[in-house]
Formats: C-alpha cells, sequence, structure tokens
C-alpha cells in the first residue's frame, strides 16, 4: 500500500482559513463556557462529560471544515492553544480584565449559614453542597466561617477558628 505524501502533509485548505475558523469556534466556545455554571467546570458527572463530548462533536466542522491533511489538523491545534495562551497571558499582565475572562468567586456559606440566593445562582443543591464539603472533611455547616465557590468550579472552605482546633 502506497501512502499519498501529499495528501498527508499539504493543506487542501488554505491556512489562514483554518486560522480563522480555529479562532472563531475557540472564542465563541470560550463566551459560551465562560457563562456556564461553573460548578461545570471543577467536578464531571456523566452528563457534563456528555456535554463535552457534544460540543467538541458540534464544533469539529466549525473548526476545520472537511481539512485532510495532517498540517490542518497541527495548525488548528496550535490556533487553540496560542488562544488558550493568550487569554492566560491577558488576564496576568491586565489584572481589569480577569473580571471580564475569568468568574469571580462566589460565597456559598458564611459564619456557619448558607447563602440561598448564591446557591440558586449555580443551582446548586444542599445534597451537592454537603457532599463538596465532606470532601474538604467538613461534617456541619456550622464548622464553616467562609465557603467559595471559586472561578475554576472547585470550592474552598475556611472553618471557623473555634472548631478548626477540633
Amino acid at each position: 500500500m502506497l501512502i499519498d505524501w501529499n495528501s498527508v502533509f499539504l493543506p487542501s485548505l488554505g491556512i489562514a482559513e483554518i486560522v480563522v475558523r480555529g479562532t472563531l469556534m475557540y472564542l465563541g466556545l470560550f463566551v459560551i463556557l465562560r457563562f456556564m455554571a461553573r460548578r461545570q467546570a471543577g467536578h464531571f458527572g456523566p452528563a457534563d462529560l456528555l456535554v463535552i463530548v457534544l460540543i467538541a462533536d458540534a464544533a469539529q466542522n466549525g473548526l476545520g471544515k472537511e481539512y485532510q491533511s495532517v498540517t490542518e489538523g497541527l495548525v488548528l491545534v496550535m490556533t487553540i492553544v496560542a488562544w488558550e495562551y493568550i487569554i492566560d497571558w491577558l488576564t496576568y499582565r491586565f489584572p481589569g480584565l480577569r473580571r471580564l475572562l475569568i468568574p469571580s468567586s462566589l460565597t456559598l456559606v458564611k459564619d456557619g449559614r448558607v447563602i440561598e440566593k448564591a446557591m440558586r445562582k449555580e443551582m446548586l443543591s444542599m445534597d451537592e453542597l454537603a457532599s463538596q464539603l465532606r470532601q474538604q472533611q467538613v461534617e456541619d455547616i456550622a464548622e464553616i466561617k467562609l465557603a467559595k465557590l471559586e472561578g475554576d468550579g472547585r470550592l474552598s472552605v475556611i472553618r471557623s477558628e473555634a472548631r478548626a482546633g477540633r
């Protein structure tokens, strides 16, 4: 069996078109995912994984049309990685952009009391919160001085000093 080296390395689409498609799809998906509930990022259940797979499949055609060559695939991957780097660099270099590009933390528990408005905003049930707290070795919400849902979906917990020594 002979290998058609031209089809392996020579792009069937213009490199500029691949970069533009990769840029538009990356930025479009970034905006969509940026405004999803944060808990989706830090904790993946079966439904979350299904959504990710479906998003990837739906975005695939928009990313590269029907590209054939390795070169086109590499250019597309490099474009996506470049945008990830650029966004990280921008949020580091320009702190004012952080609010726009990175979700701020959200207080879920303060001084042993659950903030219902924040729980509704993130569509977190008490069972889900309790599960996350158990993973932090917290048995009782009264033990918590502050619990925040961070921008990346992780839960950070600070125990009350009176209970922390136990």
